[in-house]
């Protein structure tokens, strides 16, 4: 039976004041697929080491369904949480073979030996390795031993399973083979899943939820078509994929409508004329921001329709498949990437680009300039947040 998860103000500090997080808090409903994404250092692995029972908690409380796990007083060990776990090391045993391996995890089940060699079979059969059964890790591939992995997580029938980076030793044709059988496997056996990943397309692709942390604070929760869509700070915007940001002055507010866009100036920046972008605060005439430009919010064309708010000058091109990525360097403004169109730009030639406010959010200056965070070149968030293929 797939669990709830209710993390409250969860914080957890090590010795010599480093807190590795700060009053963290989130729900997740049961069946659900959760993933927790940052880079580095933001807190996602000792969240679910955390959850797992790995670690102790400093502050807060953590239930898994109507079990309250763990809280200042309380501390109840991982094999007693009734879930199962599939690491980044896998982290299998050497000396046993692969049917040993996944049925280690029923040692605990009260299932007649016979019946447990039964559904450890059958668990190897549905990942594809049946045949490899008497095999010992040290004889399979990185695909094989990640499944091995991913079949002792689910063999069990918890109704939890944790995911701490599992695809990240694997190379990128293999990683996004194991992606989707993941999704399956784990979304059929009915189970909630908690998965950690710095790599924003693996989030995007998999996620029912997001929970985007940042120093050990959680600074968004949501559907990824939200955390993409409506960031709510300048961190958000840039980690999940930005082509550039300008700096501009912002020229008003309309108060009425749906998604709070906002006049944007072309006064000290490179726009040609004014256009409209989103924002999530309320904005004063003359104040300045940053504009922050997803590539789904730039169309390339030519400069003789003259409805273009940038110029620029094609500084590199590269075929995608689908179409070509351009790289626009706007003169005295820094460079724009990842910028998408069916067609390709000639290096060196003088483009237009208009903005779409569906893929602009404009900040605060003071706001973008704290907690900056490197961009993300969009080839790594995925086709599927690409423009569309079409020219204006």
């Amino acid at each position: 039976m797939a669990e709830s998860i209710s993390i409250e103000a969860v914080s957890k500090e090590y010795p010599g004041g480093n807190l590795a997080l700060t009053d963290v808090s989130l729900v997740v409903e049961p069946g659900s697929f959760v993933v927790l994404l940052g880079p580095s250092g933001s807190g996602k692995t000792t969240l679910l080491r955390c959850l797992a029972g790995i670690e102790r908690l400093t502050a807060g409380t953590i239930t898994i369904g109507a079990t309250t796990v763990a809280h200042d007083r309380l501390h109840v060990p991982p094999d007693k949480r009734n879930l199962s776990m599939v690491f980044q090391d896998y982290a299998l045993w050497p000396h046993l073979r692969v049917r040993d391996n996944v049925a280690f995890a029923l040692r605990r089940s009260k299932l007649a030996k016979p019946d447990a060699r039964a559904r450890t079979q059958a668990m190897l059969e549905r990942v594809g390795l049946g045949r490899l059964a008497d095999r010992y890790p040290n004889e399979l591939s990185g695909g094989e031993q990640q499944r091995v992995a991913l079949a002792r997580a689910l063999v069990a029938g918890t109704g939890l399973i944790l995911c701490d980076e599992p695809l990240s030793n694997l190379d990128a044709d293999l990683r996004e083979r194991m992606r989707v059988e993941i999704s399956a496997l784990v979304r059929e056996s009915g189970a909630t899943a908690v998965y950690i990943t710095h790599d924003q397309a693996e989030a995007f692709a998999l996620a029912d939820q997001i929970g985007l942390l940042q120093n050990g604070r959680l600074v968004q929760f949501g559907r990824p078509e939200q955390i993409y869509t409506e960031p709510a700070t300048p961190f958000v915007a840039r980690f999940t994929g930005l082509s550039g940001e300008l700096a501009v002055r912002v020229a008003g507010q309309d108060a009425a409508s749906a998604d709070s866009t906002v006049e944007i100036g072309h006064d000290g920046s490179a726009l040609l004329r004014p256009c409209r972008a989103r924002t999530s605060v309320s904005w004063a005439a003359g104040g300045d921001g940053v504009l922050l430009v997803r590539p789904t919010g730039i169309h390339l064309g030519g400069i003789s329709a003259g409805d273009h708010h940038l110029t620029g000058t094609v500084a590199d091109v590269a075929f995608r498949g689908r179409g070509y990525e351009h790289a626009i360097d706007i003169s005295g403004h820094g460079r724009l990437t990842g910028v998408f169109a069916p067609f390709r730009a000639q290096r060196g030639d003088t483009v237009g680009l208009r903005l779409d406010p569906a893929g602009c959010h404009v900040f605060p200056a003071a706001a973008a300039a704290n907690g900056h965070a490197a961009r993300v070149p969009m080839s790594d968030v995925g086709p599927e947040f690409a423009p569309p293929a079409q020219q204006y």
